[in-house]
């Protein structure tokens, strides 16, 4: 419920106001002088003040003043009964919404409450949305955090690519942070005050993907109720970040070549077309050139977008970072969740340089977050990593286990193989018929390898 402050020395018109107010199902506050005014608006949030001009001790003009210089965003509606041309020029110029005088006529003063209370809110949404653009274009981004050789690479190739229009194509794991050098790519570009728009295509059902990237005109298809600007077109002279290219459909990526080809885009349902300016930067988990081989994506279309390749490291191959992470994560993830300052001790450093992180930075961030909120200490030591994280061995997996164990190739396969099926028979709790289903064979075959395995339930 939004909450209206009313300030007048009058009792009888706030009690007029509040009930004509409260009727319309706002909840008011009272305030009989400036003093109590600003002690309140200081203290406690506020969607609207109706503020009398006239009253002791500080009159509204200088209440008003005051509110322009400590708040932001807060609509003022001025109300008097001495009021002239002049005393509402000087409110507006101070800031005021409006000026209405007293009595105030009924339907106006809830016409003009409305409309200031929408006011303000769209100046925060407005106030927000400069805010994320300035963070995006004045540098005020997270930083690429890391002294590994890897990182060190990344942020020299970075620099040197930035500058230029060559199309990067970045590949890594989920959680290594493709998208964050995407975005200093384009921060560091000549078109940093231009747009970036991010586009998630394994996000987007492919029957959708062109008109997302394309726009549509008004009866494209069914429910096509108006035109839609696609996000080349929102993108024109900035950075169009194609993020899981991978997962693109072809008929789509068909489209998109013809783009980069020829720098033009026709409406889903248009005829005409479009010319666009637009540096394109992709991403992917997946291995294009198997992709490719296997029909999934189109050789051309990777020769144009992979200029300049960049290689994201998983985090367990730049183990070295992780203390760097560690620091900068803590900091930034208390203050984020209100939470003293909080040290990690040198064996827990070396606990979560032992941890797997298939995650990567995303999921060592996640688990910083945890370690923050529960361990009560202003101290991580490796006592609570290991209660709360519970870090497996430095490996790349049961693979390296397998090739310790076994010098006989045969040997290896059939215990990876006998691995494989008790844990899917496990997570389907051992319903044959259902695991042989997902696994891709007959029923009979898996049977048969529980027999050459020696594969029982353990009741």
């Amino acid at each position: 419920m939004s909450t209206i402050l009313v300030v007048d020395d009058e009792a009888s018109i706030r009690r007029t106001l509040r009930e004509i107010l409260e009727y319309e199902d706002f909840e008011v506050e009272e305030a009989e002088d400036g003093e109590e005014a600003l002690s309140s608006i200081r203290e406690h949030q506020y969607e609207l003040v109706l503020l009398d001009v006239k009253m002791p001790k500080r009159d509204g003009m200088e209440v008003l003043e005051v509110i322009a210089e400590e708040t932001e965003d807060l609509p003022v509606v001025m109300i008097s009964g001495h009021g002239t041309i002049e005393t509402a020029v000087e409110a507006t110029k101070l800031g005021a919404y409006d000026f209405i005088e007293k009595p105030p006529d009924l339907n106006r003063l809830l016409v003009t409450v409305r409309n200031a209370m929408d006011h303000g809110q769209l100046e925060v949404k407005n106030r927000r949305m400069r805010q994320a653009i300035s963070e995006q274009s004045t540098g005020d981004l997270p930083p690429i955090i890391g002294e590994s050789e890897a990182v060190q690479e990344i942020k020299d190739t970075i620099d040197r690519v930035a500058p230029t229009e060559a199309r990067v194509l970045i590949t890594g794991e989920n959680g290594t942070g493709k998208e964050l050098v995407a975005k200093w790519i384009h921060h560091k570009s000549a078109r940093a005050d231009e747009p970036m728009v991010e586009v998630n295509c394994a996000a987007i059902p492919s029957e959708l993907i062109e008109s997302e990237l394309f726009g549509h005109e008004k009866g494209a298809f069914t429910g096509a109720t108006q035109q839609r600007i696609g996000k080349f077109e929102q993108a024109h002279e900035g950075t169009l970040f194609l993020d899981e290219i991978g997962d693109m459909s072809l008929s789509a990526q068909a489209k998109v070549l013809r783009v980069l080809q020829e720098n033009e885009i026709e409406r889903v349902g248009g005829e005409r077309s479009i010319s666009v300016d637009v540096r394109v930067i992709a991403a992917t988990n997946k291995d294009l050139m198997t992709e490719i081989e296997e029909g999934n994506f189109r050789e051309d279309l990777y020769h144009r977008i992979g200029v300049i390749l960049i290689d994201v490291p998983p985090l367990r191959r730049r183990r070295e970072d992780i203390p760097l992470l560690t620091e900068h994560g803590a900091e930034r993830l208390a203050r984020r969740n209100g939470l003293p300052p909080t040290t990690f001790t040198d064996a827990a450093l070396d606990r979560l340089k032992e941890y797997e992180w298939r995650g990567n930075v995303r999921e060592l961030y996640n688990v910083i977050e945890r370690l923050l909120i529960l361990v009560p200490d202003d101290e991580i030591d490796a006592a609570d990593v290991d209660q709360f994280v519970r870090p497996t061995a430095a490996t790349d997996g049961p693979a390296d286990e397998l090739i310790a164990a076994h010098d006989d190739f045969s040997q290896a396969r059939d215990q990876f193989e006998k691995r494989f099926i008790e844990r899917k028979l496990n997570e389907h709790d051992w319903n044959v018929s259902q695991t042989a289903e997902t696994i891709g064979i007959q029923r009979s075959h898996l049977y048969n390898k529980l027999n050459k395995y020696g594969i029982e339930r353990d009741d």
